[in-house]
């Protein structure tokens, strides 16, 4: 959904358009929204974008239940990273001695959240995408978007019956040439630590990925930020 506006916005009163994926008659505990607030280069709000998210990816999965998979598996548990590179985790047994570290501070990253990139792409099956299909890389070369540092809060925000967090990050289009972007994801950093000789092996990791259901284009001079809203309600 895009809509233009002049006046000042609150990305918790957007309205969401209808989704054919929720169930009117039931209201989730769990609820994740993606906002995006496209502003020109004085800063006015020209466009807002809100839909839900409802892709979290098999590397978030196998991050929130290690041992489960692992003895699912009966082998190490496999997570790939956004350069295909491969993280193997074990737990703690007689042989292994493996600790899952994050964020990952060997890259000085100080929270979880490395980034949230955009792209140029789609994919059919989000559980499985380990990196986004076009991802626009940081710059203000041709194709290229500038990123801001990521928006981390330092707290959770109770607000009457629900609880929420909100992680977001700013780009600005200085390539000269409008950007339309497609898709969108949440990258961390991982690390896995041997504690037998303290190695410790890592990456980073996308572990959320949407496709908008309608592609947003970022002229020159124009930025664009992006939030991602998680959510629990009782």
């Amino acid at each position: 959904m895009l809509l233009g506006n002049k006046v000042n916005y609150n990305i918790r009163d957007l309205d969401i358009p209808k989704d054919s994926k929720e169930d009117i008659d039931y209201q989730k505990s769990f609820n994740a929204t993606l906002t995006i607030i496209v502003k020109d280069k004085d800063g006015k709000v020209i466009k807002k974008y809100k839909q839900k998210s409802h892709s979290p990816t098999a590397n978030f999965i196998y991050l929130m239940l290690p041992i489960t998979f692992y003895n699912n598996l009966g082998n190490a548990l496999a997570i790939t990273t956004v350069s295909g590179s491969t993280i193997n985790y074990f737990p703690n047994t007689e042989t292994y001695n493996y600790t899952i570290i994050y964020p990952n501070n060997l890259n000085n990253y100080n929270t979880y959240l490395v980034n949230i990139i955009v792209g140029s792409g789609s994919q059919s099956n989000p559980y499985n995408a380990i990196n986004l299909n076009a991802p626009i890389s940081n710059g203000s070369g041709t194709g290229q978007l500038l990123y801001s540092p990521p928006n981390i809060p330092t707290g959770i925000t109770i607000s009457g019956n629900q609880a929420y967090f909100i992680v977001s990050q700013s780009l600005t289009n200085q390539s000269g040439e409008t950007i339309t972007i497609s898709e969108i994801g949440i990258i961390t950093s991982i690390g896995i630590q041997y504690n037998y000789d303290a190695s410790i092996y890592g990456g980073n990791v996308l572990v959320w990925y949407d496709i908008l259901s309608s592609p947003i284009s970022i002229d020159n001079g124009q930025s664009a930020t992006i939030y991602y809203t998680f959510s629990i309600n009782p």
